[in-house]
């Protein structure tokens, strides 16, 4: 469960920043194309963690995972660039200056 415990730190701040953005103009068209942006990323993840992981190029240790896989990638694998899809566009909202209407 170390693996699972490491996600948090990330997925607590992809909120918060992420939440910090909702009076900015466009949010919803941003979470409608982050979460379009996060299911392209999770789908490209299975494919080469699964891939890279049949070869041999790494593995993990079962005793720091949840035991739940899709495929041969641990669900642990797919937190970060669900996160990613998110905090992007979002911290770069935050950077850019809000053009007025």
């Amino acid at each position: 469960m170390i693996y699972a415990l490491l996600i948090v730190p990330f997925a607590v701040l992809t909120l918060l920043v992420t939440l910090s953005t909702v009076r900015r103009p466009r949010f919803g068209r941003r979470m409608g194309s982050s979460a379009i942006a996060a299911l392209v990323l999770i789908a490209l993840t299975a494919v080469f963690d699964n891939i890279m992981i049949a070869v041999g190029l790494f593995t993990y240790p079962p005793e720091h995972l949840s035991g739940i896989r899709i495929g041969l990638a641990p669900l642990e694998d797919f937190s970060y660039p669900l996160c990613a899809a998110f905090v992007v566009p979002a911290v770069f909202t935050l950077l850019s200056r809000e053009r007025d209407a």
